[in-house]
């Protein structure tokens, strides 16, 4: 019967569905792929929670005795998550981002889950849910998710399509099963060195918060064929001059830096910095915004670690709405405009945390085995580039449909309207 459904159900999809559902068939059995593509289905119908059975009802299939096959393809299938997210990219580039660098947003998010039977899970700072002056503590799963920023012809903006998302286990998970705790930082190193691997040649962009600005990860990525990472530095951080070159027959060790620079906390209070007014397209949520800024190249070291060659940019705000905060960046030949574009990107990676949380259902399943755990989150993130890619194969040429609404004079497309009409 699943059979015979999969195969009437499939042939009933538009041809702008199924050839992008189609790519992940190789990646599974001809037994499991029917059940597959139903739990698909299923997952963008289902209107709140994304568990196996809301989506088996909402394809009619609460009857069927057989309901076990498909939490079994969670749970014990076997299939590569991995390779998933491989096929995901490339489609995600082929539609979007044939070629140029890869602008890629980091970042990592907090599923809520309680409960014994969920292993990998640990006590971390919630921040969605927290301030600078309100600190929220939650138990859960740290989920480290790899995004590509892509701007969407139809929405006339840049979204964050997760592809590649990473279960980080607690450190007590860790230790109670005898092995060696990795870091947010070691496991967003091997993902970026994965990445690097599937696309050979193509520049990697990454922007991230002030939790990856760690000399030692940014100092990793720059060997073999560097990896720009623009995120932000403290006011107070040691910048150095360059190391000066060896004078001929100079004895002793060669330095790795040379005098010490003014901090850039001390550098916006100073008369004699000189400030320059850019204007840039876009700046959280407004545009055509004036910001003041200033920047510079210099050396960031600390005692232990490897010396960190970066261009520096300070931003003030003349209309004083946000405080003076300052970024750094890998790539030394990157304009202070273009990496300040790049960053302000950033934010669109909290709107998919968003999305997938009010409209797949993140949160909401309740899978206990490790393996589906593993498996069901990045597949719900993954969901929300399946979701804009079947949109797009669906509005190329006419005018993309958008929700209106007494209250809300929307003019372009959001994820709501693609996910709507997808449906």
């Amino acid at each position: 019967m699943l059979l015979s459904l999969s195969n009437l159900s499939m042939a009933l999809l538009p041809k702008w569905f199924t050839g992008v559902l189609e790519r992940f068939a190789p990646l599974f059995s001809a037994r499991v792929w029917p059940q597959v593509q139903l739990l698909v289905v299923g997952a963008l119908l289902s209107p709140g929670k994304r568990t196996v059975t809301a989506a088996l009802r909402v394809l009619g299939l609460a009857d069927d005795p057989r309901f076990g096959t498909f939490h079994r393809l969670l749970s014990r299938a076997r299939w590569s998550s991995l390779q998933a997210s491989r096929v995901l990219l490339n489609l995600l580039l082929k539609t979007f981002v044939p070629s140029g660098p890869l602008v890629l947003g980091l970042d990592d998010t907090i599923e809520r889950r309680t409960g014994s039977k969920i292993s990998a899970k640990g006590i971390y700072r919630d921040p969605v849910r927290s301030s600078h002056g309100h600190f929220v503590k939650a138990s859960g799963l740290r989920w480290l998710s790899l995004m590509l920023l892509t701007p969407i012809p139809w929405a006339h903006r840049v979204w964050a399509c997760p592809f590649l998302t990473a279960l980080v286990p607690s450190q007590r998970y860790n230790e109670q099963r005898g092995r060696q705790h990795k870091t947010l930082t070691d496991w967003a190193r091997q993902m970026l060195r994965v990445v690097q691997r599937w696309c050979p040649g193509r520049k990697l962009i990454v922007v991230a918060d002030s939790a990856y600005a760690v000399i030692g990860w940014l100092s990793d990525l720059q060997q073999g064929q560097p990896i720009t990472v623009i995120t932000r530095l403290r006011l107070d951080a040691a910048l150095y001059d360059p190391a000066p070159e060896r004078a001929a027959g100079q004895m002793g060790r060669p330095r790795l830096k040379g005098d010490r620079l003014p901090t850039l906390a001390s550098l916006i209070h100073d008369p004699e910095t000189r400030w320059e007014r850019v204007r840039l397209r876009r700046w959280y949520g407004e545009t055509n915004r004036e910001v003041e800024i200033v920047s510079q190249t210099a050396v960031w070291y600390h005692n232990g670690l490897p010396p960190l060659p970066l261009r520096w940019v300070l931003i003030r705000d003349p209309q004083g709405k946000f405080s003076t905060q300052a970024l750094l960046c890998t790539d030394l030949l990157l304009s202070p405009v273009q990496i300040l574009e790049y960053f302000v990107q950033r934010w669109q990676l909290e709107v998919t945390f968003e999305e997938v949380r009010a409209h797949l259902g993140v949160e909401t399943q309740r899978q206990w085995s490790d393996l589906a755990i593993a498996r069901t989150t990045p597949a719900l993130l993954g969901l929300f580039s399946l979701v804009t890619l079947m949109a797009h194969e669906r509005w190329q040429g006419h005018e993309p449909w958008v929700r209106h609404a007494a209250w809300y004079d929307k003019t372009l497309p959001t994820f709501v309207d693609a996910l709507a009409e997808v449906r």
